[in-house]
């Protein structure tokens, strides 16, 4: 404690401090002489004893003695090196962190930006990463050599709708587990189009079309109908969303979520922006005490505000069509409506 005060640091970071030299004086020695004589920073010792702490002795060693064998080293020489180390000296827990690397691989598309664009990121296998690489490859060389006048860039883009076509083209077969039938499958694409009509769409004076609740224009629209590997277009009317249709059932019909869903865009929770299409659909008045299922009684929540007004004291009052009152456990009044959310003032007690 007293060296830690003499150095002016924190109890955190002196401890860290000392941690590091011990490191370096007991575990890397080669690391220890060199910075003594001056041929590697005191900041990149520290660097390279925060990444070795973890490590077998043995592990510590062989990279103690490579450091000592080349000198001074890059953080993606170092980091590389590190691995090595574990696979040659810790493999059990190597193949452990690959196990777990694999939890985290994904595949996503962003929402569909103003020029009817959409952003793909992904963490693949690098065997995976690479095939599907030497696929576009060659889809954009093709594109180029049939006078396909883009960009490679963009038409490397075009190559992965093209190559994603093809899959849902295919006719693929799966077995039932219990029966043994075999059906065939063939995804496809499916477009399904909500027609608002208004005095504009019917003279073709509106340049401005939605996907979800992003605007997009009406000319991308008609590129992405015109495809020729669509293979259904439904055209889905939007009906009086003023309608009350009750079901006797809990469970709530797809033309129910339609409705609730085309007349409020987002989670009707204060200052919540998660678009209705991945929102539940939740009954103001629980069905369990006699709340209907119908569209007058259905409104969209994320799963997060779901929870919230299912199992805690949060609770919220429909006032008119996408106008909410919502009361916080502490008694704090929020209304929701299109404009957004407004704060209300606490309720003031009142002493007899």
């Amino acid at each position: 404690m007293e060296l830690i005060a003499v150095l002016g640091r924190t109890p955190d970071g002196g401890r860290m401090h000392v941690g590091r030299i011990i490191e370096c004086a007991w575990r890397l020695p080669s690391v220890y002489a060199s910075v003594i004589a001056g041929r590697i920073p005191p900041y990149k010792a520290h660097r390279i004893a925060d990444q070795t702490r973890s490590l077998t002795p043995d592990a510590a060693a062989f990279v103690d003695r490579q450091l000592a064998a080349v000198g001074n080293v890059g953080w993606a020489q170092l980091d590389r090196l590190i691995t090595e180390a574990i696979i040659r000296f810790d493999p059990e827990r190597a193949e452990a962190e690959r196990q777990k690397a694999q939890e985290h691989r994904f595949c996503e598309v962003s929402e569909v930006d103003e020029h009817g664009n959409a952003l793909i990121t992904a963490v693949v296998d690098v065997a995976d990463g690479h095939d599907f690489n030497t696929a576009i490859a060659r889809e954009a060389e093709v594109r180029g050599r049939l006078g396909d006048e883009g960009s490679l860039d963009a038409r490397r883009a075009q190559a992965v709708g093209a190559i994603a076509r093809r899959d849902l083209a295919l006719d693929l077969l799966t077995t039932d587990e219990t029966t043994g039938e075999v059906t065939v499958r063939s995804a496809g694409r499916k477009v399904v189009m909500d027609l608002h009509i208004t005095d504009t769409t019917l003279t073709g004076e509106n340049p401005v079309g939605r996907w979800g609740d992003k605007p997009v224009t009406t000319a991308q629209i008609k590129q992405w109908l015109r495809s020729r590997e669509t293979t259904s277009i439904i055209v889905r009317p939007v009906i009086n969303l003023a309608d009350c249709v009750p079901v006797d059932s809990y469970e709530i019909p797809d033309r129910h979520k339609h409705r609730v869903r085309s007349r409020r865009h987002t989670c009707s929770f204060p200052n919540c922006t998660t678009p209705a299409v991945k929102c539940d659909i939740d009954h103001e008045i629980p069905h369990r005490k006699g709340g209907p299922t119908c569209p007058c009684n259905l409104h969209p929540l994320c799963r997060r505000h779901h929870r919230a007004k299912t199992f805690s004291e949060w609770r919220y009052l429909s006032l008119a069509p996408g106008h909410f009152l919502w009361t916080s456990p502490h008694g704090r009044l929020f209304l929701v409506g299109p404009g957004g959310t407004r704060a209300l003032d606490p309720p003031r007690v009142i002493d007899h």
